[in-house]
C-alpha cells in the first residue's frame, strides 16, 4: 500500500497501582527514568466482572499517537471501554489512542477506563508487566524476549516455479491465497516497537483460521541492518529476531511467509514523493544501492536454508513518476543506477535478484511492477535474469488503481500469467466493503493466480483498507469478503 498507516504505537513502560490491594513499584536501572508510567487500577468488581482503568504519562519526547499492551492471567475478558479503542486477542488486551487524545507532550497524562468479564472462581491478578510492540514496562528499553509460545501444528511448503506455477516439492500446485500483516514496515524506524498489534501464536492462529495459505510481511532495511538512526532496542539483532520468531510462527501454521521490503533509504522529493526524509519513513519509488543489496544479502543468508519463505524485492515502484519515459522508467527498474528524477543511486532489481542468488538461496523471489506494482504492461519485456529460475511477477491492484478492471488484466496481467506465476501481493479497496476484491479474487480464481488481502491490522477501513477491527479475527465489512471467500475456496 502506497500510503503509511494512520496508527503508530508508543513506547510505554511504568508502574502498576491497583486501588486498596497492591502497588507494584517501577524497577529501573540506578538513576534511570522510565520512558512513561502506567498506573493500573481496579476501581470496582462483582462477582463476574470489574471495572478497572489506567492512567498513562509519557516521559519522553512528544508523540502524536499511543497503544498500550498488557496481558490478563484469570481469563478476564474486556467488553467495552471508553477513552481508548479496546481490544483484546487471547490474553492479550489493547488500549489504543482515539482520534482526540492521540497526542502527548513530555510529562503529559491521558487515562482510559474499561469494563471486563471475569471467572467467579478467578483471582482477578493484576498484569504484571505493560509493553508496546516488545518494548517491556516497569524497566529500561530491552529488546524483546524470545517468545516462549507451544509449537503450533502444521508446516508450511517448499516452493519453486515450475513453467507458470509455484509448486511444493511433491509438484503439486500451491497458490498463495492470504493476508499481509503490517507494521515491520513502520514501527521500528519511528522508535515506536516492532509490530503494530499482537503477532504471538494465538494471533498467527487468528489469521490461518480464516483458511489463509499465506502472510506477506513488510520490512524496513535501516530497522533490519541496525542502522544508527534506528533505536537498537528495535533494530539490527533485536529486529531480526523478532522477524525470524513471526515467520517460523507463521510456518507452523502451514502458511507460507512472503518477507517484502516496504520503507528504504534514499531521498526522493519530486513527483508522488512520500516523504522528504533520506530515511526509511515512506515508500520512495525505487530501493537504493547504498543498503538495499546488504539487506537482501543479509535476509537471504538468514532464510536461504529455508524455501518455504518467499521474498518480495520491493514493494511498490514508481519510477515511473519521476522518469520523463516509460522505457526510462523499465530501464530504471531493471537496471538501476542513475535513473532520471532521482536523486540517490537505485538498485535495480537485477541487483536485488543478484544479491540473493550469490548467498546460495534458492527461494522463490517475487518482482513488482512499476505504478505501485499496478503496471506489468513491459515486465516480462524488462524481466531480470534469475539463474535459479525461481522468479515470480508482483501485482497490486485496488479500485482506484488505473489497472483494476477485467479488461485491463486481461490484457496485461493474463500474458505475463502465461508464462510466470503471478502474485497479487495485495489486493483492497477504500470503501469499507467488498465489491472490488470480490471481482478480483473472482478473475484471479479463474485464471488459478493468487493474491493476499491489505491488511491484517485493526485501522479505520475508511483511512485504509484494513481487514479486521480485533486481532482475534473478527472483520471488519470490508475484511468479510476475504475471510468468507477464502473459507469456501480452502474449505
Amino acid at each position: 500500500m502506497r500510503h503509511p498507516p494512520r496508527s503508530v504505537l508508543l513506547a510505554v513502560t511504568g508502574a502498576v497501582t491497583l486501588v486498596g490491594a497492591m502497588t507494584v513499584p517501577v524497577v529501573t536501572a540506578q538513576g534511570a527514568t522510565p520512558p512513561c508510567s502506567v498506573e493500573y487500577s481496579v476501581t470496582g468488581q462483582w462477582d463476574s466482572g470489574f471495572q478497572g482503568a489506567v492512567k498513562i504519562t509519557n516521559n519522553t519526547a512528544a508523540v502524536s499517537s499511543w497503544s498500550l499492551t498488557f496481558d490478563f492471567a484469570d481469563g478476564q475478558k474486556v467488553t467495552q471501554g471508553w477513552n481508548a479503542k479496546w481490544s483484546q486477542s487471547g490474553t492479550t488486551v489493547t488500549a489504543a489512542n482515539e482520534s482526540y487524545n492521540g497526542s502527548l507532550a513530555t510529562g503529559a497524562s491521558v487515562s482510559a477506563g474499561f469494563l471486563a468479564s471475569r471467572p467467579a472462581s478467578g483471582s482477578n491478578a493484576v498484569p504484571t508487566s505493560f509493553k508496546l510492540n516488545g518494548a517491556t514496562c516497569n524497566v529500561d528499553p530491552e529488546p524483546s524476549p524470545t517468545p516462549t509460545d507451544p509449537p503450533a501444528t502444521g508446516t508450511a511448503p517448499a516452493l519453486h516455479v515450475s513453467g507458470n506455477k509455484l509448486v511444493d516439492a511433491s509438484g503439486a500446485t500451491r497458490r498463495l491465497l492470504g493476508v499481509n500483516r503490517s507494521g515491520g514496515e513502520f514501527m521500528c524506524v519511528q522508535g515506536r516497537g516492532i509490530w503494530d498489534g499482537p503477532v504471538d501464536d494465538a494471533a498467527v492462529k487468528a489469521i490461518a483460521d480464516w483458511k489463509a495459505g499465506a502472510v506477506r510481511i513488510p520490512l524496513n532495511e535501516e530497522c533490519w541492518l541496525g542502522l544508527s538512526n534506528i533505536d537498537s532496542a528495535y533494530g539490527g539483532a533485536a529486529y531480526i529476531g523478532a522477524v525470524k520468531d513471526l515467520v517460523a510462527r507463521v510456518e507452523a501454521h502451514g502458511m507460507t511467509p512472503i518477507v517484502e521490503l516496504h520503507w528504504t533509504y534514499g531521498q526522493y522529493t519530486g513527483n508522488s514523493a512520500g516523504c522528504s526524509d533520506v530515511h526509511a519513513t515512506c515508500q520512495k519509488p525505487m530501493p537504493d544501492a547504498q543498503y538495499t543489496p546488504s539487506f537482501w544479502s543479509s535476509v537471504a543468508s538468514t532464510f536461504k536454508g529455508d524455501q518455504a519463505v518467499a521474498f518480495d524485492l520491493f514493494n511498490e515502484p514508481y519510477p515511473d513518476r519521476a522518469t520523463s519515459t516509460t522505457t526510462q522508467a523499465w530501464q530504471c527498474w531493471r537496471d538501476g543506477g542513475t535513473c532520471p528524477g532521482i536523486g540517490y543511486q537505485v538498485a535495480g532489481m537485477q541487483d536485488l535478484v543478484d544479491a540473493v542468488r550469490a548467498t546460495g538461496a534458492r527461494n522463490v523471489v517475487l518482482a513488482g511492477g512499476l505504478a505501485y506494482s499496478n503496471d506489468l504492461s513491459q515486465w516480462l519485456t524488462y524481466k531480470p535474469s534469475d539463474p535459479a529460475g525461481n522468479l515470480v511477477a508482483a501485482y497490486h491492484g485496488y479500485n482506484f488503481n488505473a489497472c483494476a478492471s477485467e479488461s485491463c488484466w486481461n490484457s496485461t496481467l493474463a500474458p505475463v500469467a502465461a508464462q510466470v506465476p503471478l502474485v497479487a501481493g495485495e489486493i483492497g479497496e477504500n470503501t469499507c466493503s467488498h465489491g472490488f476484491i470480490d471481482q478480483a479474487m473472482k478473475w484471479f480464481d479463474d485464471h488459478n493466480l493468487s493474491y493476499l488481502g491489505w491488511t491484517w491490522n485493526t485501522w479505520d477501513c475508511s483511512s485504509g483498507p484494513s481487514l479486521i477491527s480485533n486481532y482475534d479475527g473478527t472483520p471488519t465489512s470490508y475484511g468479510i469478503g476475504l475471510r468468507d471467500h477464502l473459507r469456501a475456496v480452502n474449505p
